[in-house]
């Protein structure tokens, strides 16, 4: 079995058991505490049975265990994973949740799966070698701002900043006036995604969201759409925004986010 089937296999035999496992009302959480603790209920078991497939996959590679940091190993192999990204969607019996799973080399990602069990598709890329959804072949059509739909996320719950938050709230003022819609889809690195495949025009986040933005970066870029931070810049994990967007709306969006304080 080569890797990314066997990688493939794994998220989705995680996805399935964490969708049977979703309820279809809201999980009744008063406070953040409580949903915490239920999402801990689940997430917990699905990492664990991630963690346990891939490091038969690829027993070398190491596991990284913080979801919320900065920065990632820059030596050997690592497996960053997020077994529910979407925890708020998944939470609310909502489809808008994935699977996903990079292979990091050397703090470059070369490997990653997106897996949305409720809506049925499979993001994958390769480096150097192409993204796919559901196995055919993706590249960002060529289209208008003005005839864009674009997306955005805010900064994680439990890694939020004063000024990621203001940024954030700026940003979406400055887009609307120039696209056909904003939405907010769900999970990160499902949405950069769908940039590569045409879904989206274009994405944009302020503030530190590595885990999330790692796979959904690599398979938008092997599409052909183009990721920086919002100054135009190559984004890294240490980039305090990102970007992915159609390589025609690419230039037209950094000018939107200059205005941004």
């Amino acid at each position: 079995m080569d890797i990314i089937t066997g990688l493939v296999e794994a998220v989705r035999e995680v996805g399935g058991r964490l969708a049977e496992r979703q309820a279809t009302e809201p999980v009744p959480a008063v406070t953040v505490a409580d949903a915490l603790a239920a999402f801990a209920a689940v997430d917990g078991p699905a990492a664990g049975l991630l963690r346990e497939r891939l490091h038969a996959l690829r027993p070398r590679a190491a596991w990284w265990e913080d979801e919320l940091t900065d920065a990632v190993p820059g030596d050997g192999e690592w497996w960053v994973c997020d077994a529910i990204d979407g925890a708020v969607q998944y939470l609310s019996g909502l489809p808008h949740w994935a699977v996903t799973a990079t292979l990091l080399r050397d703090g470059e990602p070369v490997l990653a799966v997106v897996h949305a069990p409720l809506q049925r598709v499979t993001y994958t890329a390769a480096a150097g070698a192409g993204a796919r959804l559901n196995g055919r072949p993706i590249a960002p059509p060529a289209r208008a701002l003005a005839a864009a739909v674009a997306a955005t996320g805010q900064p994680p719950l439990l890694a939020r900043d004063a000024v990621a938050l203001r940024r954030a709230g700026e940003s979406l003022s400055a887009v609307v006036p120039h696209v056909l819609a904003v939405r907010n889809l769900g999970p990160t690195a499902l949405q950069v995604a769908q940039v590569g495949s045409g879904h989206l025009g274009l994405f944009w986040e302020y503030g530190s969201d590595v885990t999330n933005l790692l796979p959904g970066a690599l398979i938008a870029r092997e599409a052909g759409a183009a990721v920086t931070d919002p100054r135009g810049l190559p984004w890294t994990p240490c980039s305090d925004g990102f970007v992915a967007a159609a390589p025609s709306l690419h230039r037209e969006l950094l000018d939107v986010l200059a205005t941004v304080g």
